[in-house]
Formats: structure tokens, C-alpha cells, sequence
């Protein structure tokens, strides 16, 4: 494998891994940020590209943090990574102000288990940061956030306002595929858990859809992102849009489809088709009958 190969598979799976990337999930580069930002711009128009002999030689490292924490990863990728019989294992070193040696300790047997589940994995870092770091992150920051006192609020017996409602959000996955059945049943089951709407279209290519109130929404897709996936990129999740669809669309119902057609008609009920077509997902004219 020549120089520009292995680079090539590098950019692909950090290519992967900023497309997964929740918000408030980053991926920065401490040396030579430009180049690798020009290098993942070129691979992202066009993966089969020639890239750069200039920038064919640049040493693969790079940090990963979240907002909500302030502990991040320093990942290193060895030269001979992904080369068929080379060093394929990174270093992952855990960083904070404030860590303490027991728990910098706790975190580093963290990582060496992580690592020791995807070895082998034909996308090793994109599996370990996406599916195993990152949650852990932020399983930690919700611990310490329950963990913390919290201050004496005056009015708290006061008669209590009413909540106001959460804002609707939806969020789109796309991946290689979606055939497993434990994959397919987890997905239903959360949905109806978290009263959400959406649907699985099954088979090559995976597509996954989903709407509810913010957190669930968040929470969904953090789920998703914890199982084990070739090239799982999350398209949008943001707020939903506030136009009327049809009112069969009820919340908590959960559907699956076997050919990409079958979504775009289901978004075009919704009257969402845009936010698949205009990713490539189907086409306007895909359905039986297109009603443009």
C-alpha cells in the first residue's frame, strides 16, 4: 500500500467520524490544521481524488472533545496504520486541567478496553471514538451534572409554573446498510420508549428517520450511535419543521421500508421530501406517481 493509500483510508474514516459527530462534539487538528482541513475537503468532493504529494507525509494526530466536558482525547494514528499487517492500534492519550491521577488512570483502562472491543474492526477509529469515547464522555458529564449540589431556589415553594413544551426536532442517519434484526427490533422498541415518529428503510442502503420532542430526539441518536455500524453518518438533526402534514402521521409510530422509493413518498406525505432528495436519497420522481 503506497503513501497516498494510506492516507486515503485515514481521511475516510475521519471523514466518517466529523460526519457522526453530534453537536457540541468537535475534531481539531493541533499541527497542521489547514492542510488537513484542505485534505478532508478534497476527500470529501471526491474520494477518489489525487491528493497532494505535498501533504501525503503529515503526522496523523488530532483531538476529540465535547462541549459539555473538559476532558478531551489526543488520538495518534502509527505510521503504518491500515497498512494489511502494519501497527493498526492508535494512542489515545486522556487530557483535562483537572484530572487527578486515579482518575486520568480510570479513564486510560476505559480507552484499553475500548480498544481491545473493536480490534480488528475494518474501521477501528471511527468505531472507537464514535461508538465507545465520546458516549463515555458524555455518560461522565451527566454523572458529575447529577452528582453536583444543587442551589436553594427561593421560589421553590412557590406553586410551580407549567413546563413549557419541548421544541420538535427530527434527525436522518444514513448507513451502508440496515439487515440486522437485534438493530431493527432496538430501533422500534426506542422509538415507541421515547414517543417518537419515524421509520427504518432496510437492506442496502440504511436510512433512519426519526421526530419527537428535542431530548428524545438527542437521545435516540446518541443510541444509535452506540451500536456497532459500517459508515453510520448522520445527516441533520435539528429543529423540525413547523408546516402541517398529514394527520395520520401519529406520534410513538414507528415504520419500516424496503426500497428507497418507499421514503421518499413517506417524506413527501410528511412534506419533507426535500431532506432527502436534496442529499441524494431517491430522487422527485422515484415514487409511483410523483404529485409535483
Amino acid at each position: 500500500m503506497t503513501s497516498s493509500e494510506t492516507l486515503r483510508k485515514v481521511l475516510e474514516e475521519i471523514h466518517l467520524l466529523k460526519c457522526s459527530l453530534l453537536p457540541g462534539e468537535l475534531i481539531s487538528f493541533p499541527e497542521d490544521a489547514a492542510d488537513w482541513d484542505a485534505l478532508l475537503d478534497v476527500y470529501s468532493a471526491d474520494p477518489d481524488a489525487e491528493l497532494p504529494e505535498a501533504l501525503q507525509q503529515h503526522h496523523v494526530q488530532f483531538q476529540v472533545r465535547a462541549e459539555d466536558s473538559d476532558v478531551w482525547f489526543d488520538v495518534e494514528l502509527p505510521p503504518e496504520y491500515g497498512i494489511e499487517g502494519g501497527e493498526s492500534i492508535p494512542s489515545v492519550a486522556v487530557k483535562g486541567p483537572s484530572l487527578g491521577r486515579a482518575e486520568q488512570q480510570r479513564w486510560q483502562t476505559a480507552v484499553a478496553e475500548a480498544l481491545d472491543e473493536v480490534r480488528g474492526s475494518e474501521y477501528l477509529v471511527y468505531e472507537l471514538i464514535s461508538s465507545h469515547l465520546l458516549p463515555r464522555l458524555h455518560a461522565a458529564s451527566e454523572s458529575e451534572a447529577e452528582d453536583a449540589p444543587q442551589p436553594e431556589d427561593a421560589s421553590s415553594s412557590a406553586q410551580p409554573e407549567a413546563a413549557h413544551p419541548s421544541p420538535r426536532y427530527h434527525a436522518l442517519f444514513t448507513s451502508h446498510h440496515l439487515k440486522s434484526p437485534q438493530k431493527r427490533r432496538s430501533l422500534s422498541q426506542w422509538s415507541h420508549e421515547l414517543s417518537l415518529t419515524g421509520f427504518a428503510k432496510v437492506g442496502y442502503p440504511g436510512v433512519i428517520y426519526c421526530e419527537g420532542a428535542r431530548e428524545d430526539v438527542e437521545d435516540f441518536v446518541s443510541r444509535v450511535k452506540s451500536m456497532q455500524w459500517l459508515a453510520l453518518r448522520l445527516r441533520f438533526i435539528e429543529p423540525a419543521p413547523s408546516e402541517k402534514h398529514d394527520d395520520s402521521c401519529v406520534r410513538g409510530q414507528w415504520k419500516e421500508f424496503e426500497k428507497v422509493g418507499e421514503v421518499v413518498d413517506e417524506m413527501r406525505r410528511l412534506g419533507r421530501e426535500s431532506f432527502v432528495v436534496e442529499m441524494g436519497i431517491g430522487s422527485a420522481g422515484s415514487s409511483v406517481s410523483s404529485t409535483r
